[in-house]
């Protein structure tokens, strides 16, 4: 038998869980790729995952490489689902938690009241001691008071512990006593530390992100225990790598320690597939887009780099500031608006689409499985954009009945007939879609007409042409496999961490020593972190990141430094601020720029694919026509569009629309005159 690479990955989504699978040849280094899908299984996200990989066929005891990807963390925080948490603080400090910040994004609510914050006040508890800013001790930790702070939490059924200190990304030593005093008092109890998990200052951002991988520390450790269980049952000999919201992997048992950095871990990888896309047909600028079940993420990719971020929040809307969490996340933006978001009419008879959202079960009124509301997929199956008679590749019998049913519901209320409520629906959610990529866009500084647009997920190829032809982008890129192109984009992931450090500072040639000591400092401690697991030094790459400001500013601009810091390249660096400033901002001071802390990004490749071209049997185009059906395109009104079976186009296939894609998993629109040429990877690309 021929040796083989087999690298698989799987994403588990809101209504979907996601499979690639990877098999290289030894000898010839030809791959085949398979895919599967299969529902979502909350709160047993693990027997999803077994679902996916034992319907692909895939035998784990030949698997090389397994990564995974899944909202188990976000939900527990989402649905409220984790543990009962303590925290414990510098005295005088317990009320930083629930003071927060002064923004009121409801502003003229004068009743407007802060989220609650995770812990109560009678679970947050003081100890004497304090670091000042620069990390010296202004006065001595004392423990006195632990042993009945740790015998009241046993009394009130509290299963996590979050220790923040001020000033402790400075100086963590009295984290550090804490820490060890508690876990000698209470060996069982899972403890938290804030600067294990960030090294940046702003007290209450770093004490709720303490707090909330805290809560979810259990939930997720217990996930990924039995998640490793069962795939060692099956056969699995190695040990799997968890996708993080840094678009990096890591290995299960770092991650075990700090859930909280997968906050975002199926969005990140659809993200990072879409650069690496880029970067592979030659487009390094990409506006990426995943249109899921659920939602609908979109984040911008400029010459081939992913932004990361660490002021993220979750539940923030109109209504709520919501919560910080302090890690580094893929800069993106996403909205309630996926396949299964479900439409409805106001009292004051506007139509909406979304947040709410039909999920896997009952899912859409089109599945039959006792749905009773109008989704986008309901819509769009009734303008005869889905095929009905191939309804998720042949797996569902569309319910017709129920989809005339719920759209004529709305309708009713719109005083419009059932067709023109449908087009109304995709045209809404449309809308949605195009509103988000302007975020991360046109608010940025950025022009979408330089772009090009990656459509993935489900729903992806259903709506990127209108949005694209909405914002004026030129070129759209329908991914091979897009359906399950986040789980695709895990295995183009290499091992990656990211560390935050702050470091104020004047930017001038005096510092440069200074900040030169604090990357090496990061890389250290990066170096003896991956030396703990046994990755070689020559495998380990550093890119490094500076965060500034113009001098007394609040918030910073990051711009990536290359080679060491010295003070000759100074003036550079400060140009290089003041340009992207300008970018994003449109404007210059003629003001001292300082530093505010440091970005390092270590990376180690573990074993990344590389794509080969597909082969091809030089069968005619006419030979993957399936039918010719009537499809309405909402704006442009109703066409006569030729069907293709996506598994017969080969690579230098061409065609112009009106057209439809039909693959087992997903459904591409090409619109009136759009023209679609498929790549030697197989991918879509369409021209507006």
């Amino acid at each position: 038998m021929v040796d083989s690479t087999i690298r698989v990955a799987t994403d588990v989504g809101g209504t979907f869980t996601d499979l690639v699978c990877f098999e290289i040849a030894g000898k010839t280094g030809q791959s085949t790729v398979s895919t599967a899908k299969s529902a979502t299984t909350p709160p047993d996200y693990e027997t999803g995952m077994m679902n996916v990989i034992e319907k692909a066929g895939v035998d784990l005891a030949r698997v090389n490489y397994l990564a995974h990807g899944t909202t188990v963390v976000i939900n527990a925080l989402t649905e409220r689902k984790g543990v009962k948490v303590g925290l414990i603080t510098t005295e005088g400090f317990r009320d930083t938690l629930e003071i927060a910040r002064g923004n009121r994004p409801d502003f003229f609510n004068l009743h407007y009241e802060k989220p609650p914050p995770f812990v109560p006040r009678y679970l947050r508890c003081e100890l004497p001691g304090r670091m000042t800013y620069q990390g010296e001790e202004m006065r001595p930790l004392i423990l006195d008071g632990l042993v009945d702070i740790i015998n009241g939490f046993k009394d009130e059924g509290v299963e996590a512990i979050a220790i923040s200190y001020l000033h402790s990304y400075a100086n963590p030593a009295h984290e550090q006593a804490t820490e060890s005093a508690v876990r000698e008092l209470w060996p069982e109890v899972r403890v938290v530390s804030s600067h294990s998990i960030a090294r940046e200052w702003r007290e209450y951002e770093r004490t709720n992100t303490a707090v909330l991988s805290a809560y979810v520390q259990p939930v997720a450790e217990g996930y990924l225990r039995r998640l490793d269980e069962k795939l060692k049952a099956n056969g699995f000999g190695g040990s799997p790598y968890v996708m993080q919201s840094n678009c990096g992997v890591d290995t299960l048992e770092a991650i075990a320690r700090t859930p909280i950095t997968m906050i975002e871990s199926g969005p990140s990888s659809g993200i990072w597939g879409a650069a690496e896309l880029g970067k592979l047909i030659g487009d390094p600028n990409v506006l990426a887009l995943d249109i899921g079940g659920t939602t609908a993420k979109c984040s911008l990719i400029e010459n081939g780099n992913i932004r990361i971020v660490t002021d993220y929040w979750i539940e923030k809307s109109r209504k709520s500031s919501g919560y910080p969490v302090m890690v580094p996340v893929v800069d993106l933006v996403e909205i309630g608006n996926g396949g299964g978001s479900i439409a409805w009419v106001d009292d004051y008879g506007k139509l909406h689409v979304g947040p709410q959202s039909a999920g896997a079960v009952p899912g859409p009124a089109s599945y039959g499985k006792g749905g009773t509301e109008a989704t986008t997929t309901d819509a769009n199956l009734l303008l005869g954009r889905i095929n009905k008679d191939y309804f998720c590749g042949g797996e569902i019998t569309a319910d017709m009945a129920n989809v005339e049913k719920t759209i004529g519901n709305i309708g009713k209320k719109l005083g419009v007939d059932t067709r023109e409520a449908a087009r109304g629906i995709v045209r809404i959610a449309n809308n949605s879609m195009v509103n988000a990529l302007k975020l991360v866009s046109l608010n940025r500084g950025f022009d979408p007409r330089d772009f090009t647009l990656v459509a993935f997920g489900g729903g992806g190829g259903m709506h990127a042409v209108a949005l694209a032809q909405e914002l004026g982008v030129g070129k759209i890129i329908i991914p091979a496999n897009s359906a399950v192109f986040s789980a695709w984009g895990m295995t183009m992931s290499d091992l990656r961490r990211d560390y935050f450090v702050t470091c104020l500072a004047d930017l001038n040639q005096g510092t440069a020593e200074h900040i030169e000591e604090t990357f090496r400092e990061a890389e250290k401690t990066a170096l003896e972190q991956f030396a703990g697991e046994n990755i070689d030094r020559g495998e380990i790459s550093f890119t490094r990141f500076a965060k500034l400001r113009y001098q007394n500013q609040e918030h910073t601009t990051e711009v990536e430094l290359k080679g060491a810091i010295a003070g000759e390249k100074i003036s550079n660096i400060v140009d290089s601020f003041k340009e992207v400033y300008e970018r994003e901002y449109t404007y210059r001071l003629d003001a001292p720029v300082e530093m505010v802390g440091i970005h390092l990004v270590a990376v180690a490749e573990v074993g990344k694919l590389s794509l080969p071209a597909r082969q091809t049997t030089g069968r005619d185009i006419s030979t993957a026509v399936k039918e010719v059906r009537e499809v309405d395109y909402a704006l442009e009104g109703i066409h006569e569009a030729t069907t293709y079976d996506g598994s017969r186009l080969e690579p230098g296939m061409a065609f112009e629309g009106p057209a439809i894609i039909e693959e087992e998993g997903t459904t591409i629109v090409v619109h009136p005159g759009n023209r679609t040429v498929v790549d030697d990877y197989g991918n879509y690309i369409i021209t507006i």
